[in-house]
């Protein structure tokens, strides 16, 4: 099964599904790295914050693929924010990895209320980007507002903004920015931590389609442009996440989906986060 890939704004692609390794214990990630490989993925989405890069590139160079063929992206921890600790820090990052480059690394979060800017910050990930250490930079979990700040005050467009979506929180406003830059949005918590998988109008669907509720969400991501990366550590879980691709949701479930939005969230607001371990 092919996954689709998407055109980045600096000529790079990227797989619209891939595998997340949030909050798998770092002594099990090589190993569901793996299986997920083995699946088929070839998108693979980790953080300095979850512990557990190491396991990532262990799994890379046991799989007998090419470093070539699987993206990796990893993301800034909080605690580095400042110039030269983000250019540190992401050298600790291709270290832990074992890795020449990543594909992909983000600015985790935006953290508005610390005394470092994320500007400063953009400009170290921009050093990184020019040195090819970094095939493409981006952000996660910024708002309209801090992309604006950061298109007038830098010079490289993020490729990614990584933001919360899911059918309770379809993040319109968000995504409609990003599509205005040529910033492709990624899909964090993309079934809501599974409250949404009891949802009646998810549950018809799927009953519709002959699928589980999670492949349903899953393809309303895929269908509305969203790159998204479900995390499971049970083998049948992550087969049945990747088996998306073989079936299509009509123009009006999809709407119907969306309709199911009340800004709900499963993590922090960014407009307030500020946390730094």
């Amino acid at each position: 099964m092919t996954v689709p890939t998407i055109a980045l704004n600096n000529g790079k692609t990227i797989p619209q599904l891939g595998f997340g390794v949030f909050q798998i214990d770092p002594d099990e990630t090589k190993d569901a790295t793996l299986a997920a490989l083995e699946v088929g993925y070839r998108h693979i989405d980790t953080a300095e914050m979850y512990g557990n890069e190491k396991g990532v590139g262990e799994a890379v160079r046991e799989s007998g693929l090419a470093r070539d063929e699987i993206f990796v992206t990893s993301k800034l921890n909080n605690g580095f924010h400042a110039h030269d600790d983000a250019l540190k820090a992401f050298d600790e990052s291709l270290d832990a990895l074992g890795f020449d480059y990543l594909d992909l690394f983000l600015i985790h979060w935006p953290l508005p209320g610390i005394d470092v800017t994320f500007v400063e910050t953009w400009k170290a990930l921009e050093e990184v980007y020019a040195s090819g250490r970094a095939r493409s930079i981006g952000v996660s979990n910024f708002q309209p507002k801090h992309l604006r700040r950061l298109l007038q005050e830098t010079d490289v467009v993020p490729a990614v903004n990584q933001i919360e979506v899911h059918p309770f929180l379809t993040q319109d406003d968000v995504r409609a920015a990003n599509a205005e830059h040529g910033i492709a949005t990624e899909a964090w918590s993309p079934i809501a931590q599974g409250l949404v998988l009891d949802n009646p109008t998810i549950t018809n669907i799927a009953a519709e389609h002959g699928k589980t509720p999670a492949q349903v969400v899953l393809r309303w991501h895929v269908q509305r442009g969203d790159i998204v990366f479900p995390k499971s550590v049970t083998k049948e879980r992550v087969e049945e996440n990747f088996a998306i691709f073989d079936f299509e949701l009509s123009d009006g479930e999809i709407a119907m989906v969306s309709a199911l939005n009340k800004d709900e969230r499963t993590g922090p607001n960014p407009d307030e986060f500020n946390y730094i371990p």
